[in-house]
This record gives structure tokens, sequence and C-alpha cells, in this order.
């Protein structure tokens, strides 16, 4: 039994829906399918998640919206009518749109949440209405009646355990089963949205909770790739890594998925799969428990900007009880989440998301870390671009630090900073942002490119 989940750009048109319906009645096994909103059609074109966003906002501030309304709702009528599917359909998805702006606005982000969540589950039911028009078996679920159930952790959804036992009934439905993706319930009965890339988690959560054999995710590229495309052209195609590697990855820049969405399936123990939809006989790209380690040390390079360092650096420093943990209490008081904390016997660097500090902010906190800890120097700096090399063979080859280090001195890139992970999968290097490309290209030809590959 598998779980399928299908992306916006997959379902952004009639013929698109029509590609979906031949992947998915073209397998059996293929029982569960998960739904994204309609997605851009074309590089100008607007998501109708980010329609609905605006329809919902507009709304709140008491403003009319018709052209946004309208926008939302043609977008279902071209589907529909590509389709050959009879108007009531539309008619439908209007009223329920109508209805749902019409709804409480005492708790804005539940009314937001119920707007934009509305692209995703009433695109299901269009979708449902298809398939069934072609003499196949099928229904809309609804993620309450299924039990999908959600708390509400920093804004976004968090799935609770109890979900998983509820889905698992979910097997002995007939036919196929089309499920909105992106949100979930909390025990209230209200809509909260999962974060960015919520129907990858919802997929994820479903593979989990049926006990899937395999989870399909199917995009709009052939593979995952070892760099990104826009950075090096005709990168190499990943064709097998590691949950480890995948949200090393993700969490470093690459964008296939959210570092979060494979946790589910992860934790079950399930196979995913990433296929393209206009392209469904291509390989793909696999991602399991453990695979052999037949590549070399590094399968992928990411990177991501926006950091900048806080830099201390005080004589005796690791004589000095609980140094670190005033440092970071110290960020605890202004609210500030830390990424990485690359240290020395006298100094300490904590990286993190330089668009969580003002300047106004950044000059409190310096003055806390002189007033409590008096350290001998406080440096922040800005602009820093984050580069991980990431790959299990890491672990067993020796000489791969020397080797990035090596080519990123002949590509005249400095090194800020280097941290390996404690799991020994990754390595990271911090370089100015205006050195970013330069760097992650110098990488690639050392690693995928070069004599020793």
């Amino acid at each position: 039994m598998k779980v399928v989940k299908f992306g916006g750009s997959s379902l952004a048109s009639g013929d698109q829906v029509k590609k979906v319906f031949d992947i998915v009645t073209s397998d059996p096994d293929r029982k569960v399918v998960v739904v994204s909103a309609p997605g851009k059609r074309y590089p100008e074109d607007c998501k109708v998640t980010d329609l609905l966003i605006e329809l919902g906002e507009r709304t709140l501030r008491g403003e009319e919206a018709p052209e946004y309304l309208s926008a939302v709702i043609d977008r279902y009528s071209q589907v529909a009518a590509e389709l050959k599917l009879p108007a009531e359909i539309v008619s439908k998805i209007e009223k329920d749109l109508i209805q749902l702006l019409n709804a409480d606005k005492t708790v804005q982000a539940r009314y937001i949440d119920a707007i934009k969540a509305s692209g995703e589950d009433n695109n299901a039911k269009l979708i449902a209405e298809y398939f069934k028009s072609r003499g196949i078996e099928a229904s809309y679920i609804n993620p309450k009646e299924a039990g999908l159930l959600v708390e509400e952790n920093g804004g976004t959804a968090l799935v609770l355990k109890k979900s998983y036992e509820n889905l698992k009934s979910l097997r002995k439905r007939s036919g196929i089963l089309i499920f909105p993706g992106f949100f979930g319930y909390n025990e209230a009965s209200e809509v909260v949205t999962f974060s960015r890339s919520g129907s990858d988690i919802t997929g994820s959560i479903l593979a989990n909770g049926i006990e899937a054999d395999l989870y399909e995710n199917f995009t709009d590229v052939d593979a995952v790739y070892s760099v990104n495309p826009n950075v090096v052209s005709n990168p190499k195609e990943i064709r097998e890594l590691t949950y480890r590697e995948m949200r090393e990855l993700s969490y470093a820049g690459f964008s296939v998925f959210h570092d979060e969405a494979l946790i589910p399936a992860f934790e079950a123990g399930i196979p995913v799969h990433i296929k393209n939809t206009n392209n469904p006989e291509a390989a793909g790209t696999r991602i399991v428990n453990e695979r052999k380690n037949t590549n070399g040390p590094v399968i992928g390079i990411a990177s991501d900007d926006d950091f900048c360092s806080i830099y201390v650096n005080k004589y005796l420093m690791n004589k000095e009880i609980g140094f670190g943990r005033k440092l970071l209490s110290i960020l605890e008081d202004f609210g500030l989440t830390y990424e990485h904390s690359p240290s020395g016997i006298d100094d300490l660097s904590i990286i993190l998301r330089q668009k969580q500090m003002n300047a106004e902010t950044e000059e409190l906190i310096l003055e806390r870390i002189r007033t409590d800890l008096k350290p001998d120097e406080v440096t922040v700096e800005h602009n820093l671009s984050l580069i991980m090399m990431v790959g299990e063979g890491m672990r067993h080859n020796i000489g791969t630090a020397a080797r990035a280090s090596k080519a990123l001195a002949e590509a005249r890139v400095n090194i800020e900073m280097i941290n390996q992970g404690s799991s020994e999968v990754s390595m990271m290097f911090g370089v100015k942002e205006a050195q970013e490309k330069k760097a992650v290209q110098a990488l690639y030809e050392e690693f995928f490119v070069g004599v020793y590959a």
C-alpha cells in the first residue's frame, strides 16, 4: 500500500490533473492520494494559496476583495472545465469559500488558517469528482473525520500521536482516497495549518498512520540534485540518500523538502520516493534509513544565507563554569534562537538568523554580554552564508575537510568558520554571502567533477 502526494505544480491545470489520474491508476497499490492547492501554471502566475491568504487578510481588515474571490473561483472553474466536470462542483466550492469568509473572525489566526486551507480542501473535492467521472471508485476524505488531530505549536500545527491510530482505519476503506494536505483539526474542531510544505507533512503523517510500504512524493523535478541547479549547471542527480542526509540538506537550503516534513515517515521506517509528475518514468530519488556508500564521501552540497555570528573571546573561558549557559540565556531573554555554536578553549561563536535582530536589539545584546560576562572581545559578523556538505561516507573517509579547505582556498574564498556535526554526516563552512556561489561551485568541482570525486 502506497501513499502518494502531488504538489501544487502537479495540479495547476486540467492537463496536469489528467497526468495525476494516469499515475495513480497505473499502480493498484496507490491507495491514498494527498493533494495540494493548485499552484503556478507559469512563472508569473499566482498560487491559489497566495490568493486565499490575500483574500482572507483583506476581509479581516473589512475591505472588499471581489477580484481575489473571483481569481480563486476562476482557477477551479478552469480546471473543472478542462476536465469536463459539471458546474455544480465549482458552485459548491464558491459556496464553501463564501461561508468561510463570513465565519467568526474573533481568533484571527484560526480564521486565516481556515481560509488558506480551503485551497487544498476544495481541490481534493474536485479531484475526487474527476476520478469518479472516469469510472474509478474514489472518495474525498475530510481530515477531521479521518482523525487527523493537531495542536498549535509556535503558530503552526503539530500532529498528535493519537492521530496515527485514528488514520489506520483508512486501510479498511475501499477505492482511492483523496486527502487534502496542509492542515488538520485541533480538539476544538478548528483548522490549524502545518508550516510551509505542509502537504508533504500530511503525506508523511498518512504514510505512518496507514503503515504504508512506500510514500511517493511527486513534484516537478526528476530527482533531488547534488547541488542547486541555479548555482551549478546540470548537476548530478542523487539516486538514494538517507533520512539524515536529507534532513541536513533540507535544513541548509534544499527546497525539495522542508526539513521537518519527513519525520513521521522516518519514525515509521517508511521509504520515500521523489518522482516527477511530468516524467513519471524517471528513476527519481529514494530516501531510506540506510544505504550503501558508493558515491564517495559527499552526496550533496547545500547553502543558505542571511546568518550572522556573535563572536565572544575571553582568556581562560574554558575554566569559567557556566559561561556558555549564561551566554545562551542572554539570547533567550531576547527571544532569539541559535543555529550553531562552534567553540575553542578561549572563544565561542553563536550563529543565528540575523533577521531576528535589528540594530537596536543587537546593541542591547552586546551590552548585556559585556556587562554579564566581561569578555576580552565581543563582535558581530553580519551577512554570512552557511554551506553544508553532507554524506554518510564522511564518517569513513580521511581528508574530506582538507580537500574542501584546499578547494575553497584555490577559489580564493575565505572561510569565516568551519564546524563538523557530531554525527559526522555533515560539514559546515561559513563564508561571506558575496562568496557563497563561488564557494559552492568550488566544492562541487572538487567532490563531483574532480579526479578524486
